[in-house]
């Protein structure tokens, strides 16, 4: 570990979390380049991690988890992205989704420990599948055109998300659904194995290939009622979720591993022209100096949030705003630093032997991820005009 992982390390638990991961890491780098390639969903990585007992991350010590942190989860996920994003990114949904269950509690207890012990005992998968064609991602708020309606005293689920990560894998989709006879929306809880559920592989995308975020197809999918885990409720403000930090986290490891390979091909390369390494072109250190500026400054500030949520459960609520911007933040940093560390390495980084140039593309992706900074912008504006 260099001082860029060291840096935000406080406790011996934290330290034995970022080794685990930086082990990891190091394997997913060897194989990242061939399931980009293939654009396959690393079901090896997704063995190796089930192996370290890493999908059981985030679930509470009193149900057989780990109970890591918010701030632990972030280690984690922003470690395994130097190795490879994709992987970290289909992790992070999985281990975020655990710990939100956690913190909100509005499934029923039995529920969540079901689940929990499932994951515990034989490492299953979930991820929530909300994104649609027509009303685009759930955080802009659009009603989903997937209907749950009654029928002989059970659900039928009609409909098609997008966007689903780890669809090949998956064990549990969590499906929004306008629910027919009364127009609220709810959070159905369906296993892989239901009838007429199905898999429409259309993931052909240019960066995060590996976490097949396929298609989901719901054609007549007949569940018992208590399949109904939760009734969405109309947020007039910004709703706190720590949990999606995992998405800058992700991007900040990514933004890691493209400063080291421009560090490190300074060290080596020496063109003709010069009689020493690039290293020692003063264009070259500014460089590096304005990528680790950058990854300094949106780092502390991504860890800050998340050890002002871990620290006080009581005023979580509040850091709604904050959460946010350390999005927009994170990932405008990310993209930056990528684009200074291919400027650093020059030609080479253009070709598909070159890590920086899958980089540069999964870079891009946080972009897309929630909040957009046209949201970001839109709620830190209206807080400042408020009314007092």
């Amino acid at each position: 570990m260099n001082f860029l992982d060291e840096s935000f390390i406080k406790t011996p638990k934290q330290k034995e979390y970022l080794l685990k991961a930086a082990g990891l890491a190091a394997e997913f780098a060897l194989t990242a380049d061939q399931f980009d390639r293939e654009g396959a969903f690393p079901f090896k990585h997704f063995d190796r991690l089930k192996e370290k007992g890493l999908l059981k991350l985030t679930i509470p010590q009193q149900y057989g988890g780990e109970g890591a942190t918010l701030y632990e989860f972030l280690l984690v996920q922003e470690k395994i992205a130097q190795g490879d994003a994709a992987t970290a990114l289909s992790l992070g949904w999985h281990l975020g989704l655990l710990m939100h269950l956690n913190d909100t509690q509005k499934w029923k207890i039995d529920t969540y420990k079901k689940i929990c012990k499932e994951i515990v005992s034989s490492n299953k998968l979930i991820n929530s599948a909300a994104t649609e064609p027509n009303s685009g991602s759930p955080a802009r708020g659009g009603k989903p055109e997937t209907i749950a309606s009654k029928k002989d005293g059970k659900w039928v689920i009609n409909g098609k998300k997008i966007f689903t990560s780890l669809a090949p894998a998956l064990d549990y989709f969590i499906v929004p659904a306008t629910i027919e006879e009364t127009g609220e929306i709810g959070d159905f809880l369906i296993p892989r194995s239901q009838n007429g559920l199905a898999i429409e592989e259309t993931w052909d995308t240019l960066g995060m290939r590996g976490t097949r975020s396929d298609d989901l197809i719901l054609k007549d999918v007949k569940l018992p009622i208590e399949a109904l885990v939760e009734t969405k409720q109309k947020k007039e403000k910004p709703f706190a979720q720590g949990w999606l930090l995992h998405i800058p986290a992700c991007y900040s490891g990514i933004a890691i591993a493209a400063r080291n390979e421009a560090v490190e091909f300074s060290k080596t390369y020496q063109p003709t022209s010069l009689t020493h390494p690039i290293k020692d072109i003063p264009e070259v250190r500014r460089k590096v100096a304005e990528m680790d500026i950058k990854l300094m400054t949106a780092r502390t500030h991504m860890y800050s949030i998340a050890e002002k949520w871990d620290s006080c459960p009581s005023g979580r609520a509040k850091l709604a705003y904050d959460l946010a911007i350390a999005k927009t933040i994170v990932t405008n940093m990310a993209v930056e630093v990528v684009d200074l560390a291919m400027r650093i390495v020059g030609g080479q980084s253009l070709f598909r032997s070159n890590a920086l140039q899958r980089h540069y593309r999964d870079v891009r992706a946080g972009l897309h991820n929630p909040p957009s900074d046209d949201i970001t912008m839109k709620i830190v504006a209206d807080r400042a005009f408020q009314v007092d």
